[in-house]
């Protein structure tokens, strides 16, 4: 019994031995009580220089408050059905909230760093807009843009200014020039990707911007709302209100997501009045009524430029529709007049021609070589291909908005 007990220490004074030896060996996940101690005071240090970097940082912030644009709510009532954000949430903050994470400051007044601009010139990565009487080495402050990585550059480098103005919380009336000034190149750009054609590349350059457009737009609206007080209405505010009723001229497109009736319920009433937004609430009207001869009528006499470039879009839907009412309601015996329905169309004859082929439609012409269209064919269709941009003739006050 007694050598038994004795070989039973042996075993358990090996084993210890043993397992003390394992766990002094390269077990990194262990440390003596001496290098903990060591650690946790390391750890306290870092604690306090991050607190104190980050108290600093706040009080800094705190004594340059003056010279940073704060939110400010609505002061005017101009909606009784809605109360006026305290702060604006842009789409930018949608993701993630800025108002949890310290307010930056921007300190490069330039367009591009000079350290890039350095950089950039010794690469030759100058896009040719950004050279310097076309030398490919040289460039200045006024034309070099920081470089961006991105698929188009004429579609999203707004967005970047967006971004910047909501990470700096930028509200004031800069800010709204900036946007409006952002809207602008989107909507001509609308216009211009809507007369490259339908192709499959145009198709998503055409999507990427909408969605641009219509980001722009919502921040837009809200910062005329921040800033608004009880008398005032921005210069520029009515136009920019009505490309939202332009934009949903079709019930089954809804690019900005809230319906028009509902919409009008928080726009101002002397917006309401304005001459803009009664020429868009009466273009909507005969767009929704099919009847195009006011519809064309309104636009040559009162459309803006911003207008226009919204419009251009359904045109081409509401000369088709033009076509199938006169083809439908028309007398067999007597053909109608290409160079009459041109006029009514705000187009060139030829291109009417070239819009009635487009739709299954013939024409022919009488014996002193005049256009017809003769009317009951029964091969009227929308081209699958979609519709073709044509010139529109007549326009009066249509020109491109300067200020």
């Amino acid at each position: 019994m007694e050598s038994e007990r004795r070989s039973g220490e042996v075993r358990e004074q090996t084993m210890e031995r043993s397992h003390q030896n394992r766990r002094g060996r390269g077990n990194h996940s262990s440390f003596s009580p001496s290098s903990q101690s060591t650690w946790t005071r390391n750890t306290k240090v870092s604690n306090f220089n991050e607190s104190s970097s980050a108290t600093n940082y706040a009080t800094n912030n705190r004594s340059n408050a003056h010279d940073v644009p704060q939110w400010k709510p609505s002061r005017g009532n101009t909606s009784s059905s809605t109360t006026q954000k305290e702060k604006i949430k842009t789409d930018e903050d949608k993701e993630e909230d800025s108002s949890d994470f310290p307010r930056l400051i921007g300190t490069c007044p330039s367009m591009c760093p000079e350290s890039e601009r350095s950089q950039r010139e010794r690469l030759q990565d100058l896009a040719v807009f950004e050279r310097l009487h076309g030398n490919p080495r040289k460039t200045s402050p006024a034309l070099a843009v920081k470089k961006i990585f991105f698929v188009l550059l004429m579609v999203l480098w707004t967005r970047s200014i967006r971004q910047d103005l909501s990470m700096q919380n930028i509200v004031d009336d800069k800010s709204i020039y900036m946007y409006e000034k952002m809207v602008k190149f989107h909507v001509i750009s609308h216009l211009k990707l809507q007369r490259c054609g339908s192709s499959p590349n145009i198709s998503s350059v055409h999507y990427l911007n909408m969605e641009q457009l219509t980001k722009a737009l919502t921040s837009l609206y809200n910062l005329y709302d921040a800033n608004r007080d009880s008398s005032t209405v921005y210069r520029n505010e009515a136009e920019f209100r009505s490309l939202y009723v332009l934009l949903h001229l079709d019930s089954n497109s809804q690019p900005m997501g809230e319906s028009l009736s509902l919409w009008f319920r928080c726009v101002p009433h002397p917006i309401i009045r304005s001459k803009e937004m009664c020429f868009a609430r009466s273009v909507l009207r005969f767009y929704q009524m099919g009847n195009y001869v006011r519809f064309f009528s309104t636009i040559s006499a009162e459309a803006s430029y911003l207008q226009y470039c919204i419009l251009e879009l359904y045109m081409s839907k509401v000369r088709a529709l033009s076509l199938s009412y006169i083809n439908n309601a028309g007398y067999k015996l007597h053909p109608y007049p290409l160079v009459h329905l041109s006029k009514l169309l705000k187009m060139k004859e030829s291109d009417l021609e070239v819009l009635c082929n487009a739709c299954g439609l013939e024409t022919c012409a009488d014996e002193m070589e005049n256009k017809l269209l003769p009317t009951k064919q029964t091969t009227f269709c929308c081209p699958k291909e979609g519709f073709q941009s044509y010139n529109f003739i007549g326009i009066g006050t249509v020109r491109e908005v300067t200020s």
